[in-house]
């Protein structure tokens, strides 16, 4: 077992380019993990790296290495994850990536359920609405929409990622009256700044005919979250396109009232994000499988529609 620590150390170091990265993703000390590679370097008889006080890069014979053993290694890694269970039951820790609004309104509070079922996991959750590299950080899953699809990575649907326009119902009594998208034009206009661009969309709509129209909504404030731009609706500032999750609790309330209700932006959808493995951990696995049999419930799937 001290010879798959040694790979272990050596394709975690290879993928994050850092003994220090490796080392916080495996639990172990960087110099653990140095000592770790330069016994496998030893018992080679080869140098894997080649050493700098920024990134590590890997030698010819590294890169050799790297890819004749990274994908057997997870494959015992899987298979040691399975048999590490009691009885076949699920356990271990659960590393999952959710953005802070819907993991903790629409995620959050399935957890009770899914650990009176699995009472042997240990969840480490994760609430960020930045995309995390799942294989290289050590993530067992993740949950958003837009993300990139790297190779040995698989995306399952959960709900669509509609975007409605929305106002405060004070407000929309007191402004001119938006009948079409061109009226949009004449309002203040609260917008979302990718955080990740720093640019602000120009969506079109979409009637639920099929119909699609430009949206000529002006931007006269910009947020970077759409739980922030639905508050900002709330206060009578303005119409906000936001994500239709996020501007559930508003509208069920009474504190927000969708505008022009026919029309909504399309986005993909909201996807449930975990490694493509034939030996998938039993905890991964019923996770994901928890999920998507919460999220095929067709009041969830109709709840999150715009149309």
């Amino acid at each position: 077992m001290d010879q798959l620590g040694h790979l272990e150390s050596f394709v975690r170091s290879a993928e994050t380019g850092s003994f220090a990265e490796a080392a916080r993703q495996l639990g172990l000390t960087p110099a653990a993990v140095g000592k770790n590679v330069a016994r496998l370097e030893l018992r080679t008889g080869v140098r894997l790296f080649q050493r700098s006080t920024r990134r590590l890069t890997l030698t010819e014979a590294g890169q050799l290495l790297l890819g004749q053993v990274s994908a057997n290694l997870r494959g015992i890694q899987h298979a040691l994850n399975n048999l590490a269970t009691a009885e076949g039951e699920a356990s271990g820790t659960l590393k999952v990536s959710m953005g802070h609004a819907f993991g903790q309104l629409y995620v959050l509070p399935l957890l009770g359920e899914f650990l009176g079922l699995y009472p042997r996991i240990s969840p480490d959750w994760h609430f960020d609405n930045r995309q995390v590299d799942l294989i290289g950080q050590g993530f067992d899953a993740a949950i958003g929409g837009g993300f990139d699809l790297p190779l040995g990575v698989v995306a399952r649907r959960l709900a669509p990622a509609h975007r409605v326009l929305v106002a405060s119902p004070v407000w929309l009594a007191q402004a001119p009256a938006i009948n079409t998208p061109g009226d949009l034009a004449e309002v203040k206009g609260i917008l979302i700044r990718s955080p990740q661009t720093g640019r602000v969309r120009a969506w079109p709509l979409t009637h639920r005919s099929g119909t699609v129209s430009a949206m000529p909504l002006p931007a006269s404030m910009t947020m970077t979250d759409s739980a922030a731009a639905c508050l900002a609706a709330e206060q009578g500032l303005g119409v906000a396109l936001v994500s239709l999750p996020f501007a559930l609790p508003g509208l069920s309330a009474g504190r927000l009232a969708r505008v022009l209700p026919d029309w909504y932006v399309e986005d993909g959808n909201i996807s449930l994000y975990y490694r493509e493995h034939k030996l998938l951990p039993a905890k991964t696995r019923a996770f994901t499988t928890f999920l998507l049999e919460r999220f095929e419930q067709p009041e969830i799937n109709k709840r999150f529609s715009a149309i």
